[in-house]
């Protein structure tokens, strides 16, 4: 069908009520003056849209849809989306609140019209794990050429466009931010058309791409940090809205939040998360930007509970800040990174706030931005980008533009100084001058500041590299290189920021899951974020849409899967079985109370001549056969790599106590798991032992810590003995 109108067509008359909604001041009067608008636009013959293009692919459906046939009878809301687009996310709150409130039974149905920006988000299996990503559940079309979009004159993203049940045109909203006015658009058509007895009640042939989704261990992990010291990764698992954190050689050892998203604070069985993305770890402190949420958390390994440090739970507009940061609404972080303004050592988080393109900083504790004032520690405040979504450089913070900013990695020390910056939408990796907030261009995108389509996959200088909507970037410094996930092209790319020279490293630039081994026969897709380990021999990627882990060995240039474990899935370690010749020995009773914390602490020590087997899973764990109420909610397992300190346990006593027979002595039971080599490399043993500790609770007591060493001795070359 030929076009017959478009948006221009009811441009005047929508603006005519919009002015009159503005004005008006009861729910009454703003209901009879959409009543009346309907009334006007329904009488019109020349507002009839034109159909979908025949041959569109179609996701969520049995198959394809037509405006006059199977959404003929139905109240239909078009959105017009690019997947990579903030705004675009930010309505799809708004979307599931109306499916929630009108069935496509009812008479509304929600369709998705992807129009795409970037060349790789014309691809259908791209938009299919978009899609599945942000858990869209109503029919999507990928119209690639754009051509509904061309005809219907829509101008930008996210746009929504309100059909009456005869294909005709009634609304259209532009941009975010229009929640209400869907609401109440949405509720008077239904009402009206309704009244008529225009709506129709059949179904449209449903087809959710969710419900054939094979279970996965990781789905779309968005980031990854690594703890060098503990040999600890922290995995976003973002699409089971956990976090994980797991050993080097991929033993479980928290799993926090999932698999429904939530926001819950509290202990790690109670936490919840919606789609975390970025992820800093310092000592037993895991930050975790809780991007849908529109909040920044704190994981404590050590107490094993998850708390709110910014954001209202609410996705804010505020574009200054300066709030304390439970009080402070903040906007779709993507990215947290630790650093240092005017205090201590790793005082601020630097946040990515993608929802209004700017770079914040919530102090950890007392300091100072440059050239600002003092902040007291909690507060959350801007730091550079004036909110407005361009890519413009600025030697005043406040003034420069980013589009999206995505990933963020600190390179403190001299002669960097900076903070680089994925800006994703400009296709571009940029600084902050730690000294005085400066934003500079590294490479990529153009020096048109509004020009946001200066993308591509080129390795080069400067702005002559093109890039394709990184998400990603981690600083090397022992090689004084960044490395970035380039994420639409599907690669690994390095960046040499002293010659400005942006160079590939790994992936071919199509997506895809083969393991090469080799970095330009490997394929990643769309990956989103990654940290660099061992002293920069080795990279750790998050390979989003192929649900995976990826390992770069940067000296052999391989790339491997990291060690997923399958107990990931339930988030719940599976210990090993303690083996018969395991040295087992019982302790005394220690008095305990309700609520204390009781901390085991276990030296480890091997003979000479003999050393820990790297790679192998030496762990340790927690059991309490027959009461196992005791360890609800905490952590069971861990790994054991480094034995020049103390393995130290805490466990937390349950407030609630279980009836117990007074004969009854519960206990908790330490097993040790220990691989290890000769150094002559003769032979590599596994041994292992178990202390069981009973425990007499009572309802007072005093803090307890409870102390042991365990050896390892050589009685000939393959023989040990567990003392």
């Amino acid at each position: 069908m030929a076009s017959q109108c478009s948006l221009s067509s009811i441009f005047v008359v929508q603006s005519e009520l919009d002015c009159a909604l503005d004005d008006a001041t009861t729910e009454q009067e703003k209901e009879n003056l959409v009543q009346q608008y309907l009334k006007n636009v329904d009488e019109r013959e020349d507002l009839k849209i034109a159909d979908f293009q025949q041959g569109l692919e179609w996701l969520n459906t049995e198959g394809p849809l037509s405006v006059y046939k199977e959404l003929s009878g139905k109240v239909v809301v078009l959105d017009f989306f690019t997947y990579c687009c903030i705004n675009c996310m930010h309505i799809l709150p708004d979307l599931h609140q109306l499916e929630k409130i009108h069935s496509v039974e009812d008479g509304l149905v929600i369709v998705g019209v992807h129009s795409a920006k970037f060349p790789n988000e014309k691809v259908l299996d791209n938009i299919r794990s978009a899609v599945l990503r942000y858990d869209i559940c109503h029919p999507v079309v990928n119209d690639s050429d754009a051509q509904l979009w061309h005809e219907l004159e829509v101008s930008c993203w996210p746009t929504l466009v309100l059909l009456g049940p005869k294909g005709n045109l009634l609304f259209s909203l532009v941009g975010e931010g229009h929640r209400d006015r869907l609401a109440l658009f949405t509720e008077m058509s239904m009402r009206f058309y309704g009244g008529q007895g225009l709506l129709r009640r059949h179904a449209v042939g449903l087809k959710l791409l969710k419900d054939s989704l094979p279970p996965s261990i990781l789905a779309f992990p968005g980031k990854v940090a690594v703890d060098n010291s503990n040999k600890r990764l922290v995995i976003a698992d973002t699409g089971h809205h956990r976090v994980l954190v797991v050993s080097l050689t991929g033993q479980l050892l928290h799993a926090v939040g999932g698999p429904k998203s939530g926001r819950q604070d509290g202990s790690f069985l109670e936490a919840s998360f919606n789609s975390p993305q970025g992820v800093a770890i310092k000592g037993d402190a895991v930050y975790v930007a809780d991007t849908e949420n529109h909040l920044i958390r704190k994981i404590d390994l050590l107490h094993k509970r998850v708390s709110t440090l910014a954001g209202v739970g609410e996705q804010g507009t505020d574009k200054e800040g300066g709030a304390m940061g439970p009080e402070q609404p903040i906007s779709s972080p993507w990215d947290v990174a630790l650093g240092t303004a005017g205090g201590e050592e790793d005082n601020v988080l630097w946040i990515a706030m993608a929802g209004t393109h700017q770079i914040w900083a919530l102090f950890l504790a007392d300091g100072k931005l440059p050239k600002g004032s003092d902040s007291k520690a909690g507060t959350c405040v801007r730091w550079a980008g004036s909110g407005s979504e361009e890519n413009r450089n600025n030697a005043y913070p406040h003034k420069a533009g980013f589009a999206q900013p995505s990933g963020l990695a600190p390179a403190p020390h001299e002669p960097w100084g900076c903070l680089f910056v994925a800006d994703s939408e400009s296709s571009s990796i940029r600084t902050v001058a730690l000294k005085d907030g400066a934003v500079k261009s590294l490479v990529g995108a153009e020096r048109d500041p509004l020009n946001l389509f200066a993308f591509g996959d080129i390795d080069g200088k400067g702005v002559d590299a093109k890039l394709q909507h990184p998400l990603g970037v981690t600083w090397c410094s022992e090689q004084n290189l960044l490395y970035v996930a380039d994420s639409y092209n599907h690669k690994i790319k390095v960046v040499d920021p002293k010659a400005k020279q942006c160079s590939t490293v790994a992936g071919t630039g199509a997506a895809g899951d083969t393991v090469g081994p080799e970095f330009n026969q490997s394929y990643f897709n769309e990956p989103g974020g990654l940290c660099v380990a061992d002293g920069g021999r080795t990279l750790y990627v998050a390979d989003t849409n192929n649900h995976q882990i990826k390992v770069l060995d940067l000296d052999s240039k391989i790339v491997s899967l990291f060690r997923s474990q399958s107990q990931w899935s339930s988030g719940t370690a599976k210990a090993p079985l303690l083996p018969k010749s395991a040295a087992r020995k019982h302790m005394s009773a220690v008095a305990v109370s309700a609520g204390q914390t009781l901390t085991l602490s276990l030296t480890l020590t091997l003979p000479e001549g003999v050393h820990l087997t790297e790679g192998a899973p030496s762990c340790w764990t927690l059991s309490a056969e027959g009461n196992e109420w005791l360890l609800e909610g905490q952590t069971l397992m861990g790994d054991i790599s480094d034995l020049s300190r103390s393995l130290r346990v805490s466990t937390k006593v349950p407030l609630a106590l279980k009836t117990q027979h007074p004969s009854d002595e519960p206990s908790i039971t330490l097993s040790v798991f220990v691989y290890y080599c000769l150094d002559s490399g003769s032979a590599c043993l596994m041994k292992a032992a178990s202390f069981t500790q009973p425990l007499s609770i009572s309802r007072c007591s005093p803090p307890l810590r409870y102390c042991h060493v365990f050896s390892v001795r050589t009685q000939c070359c393959i023989g040990h003995t567990l003392i």
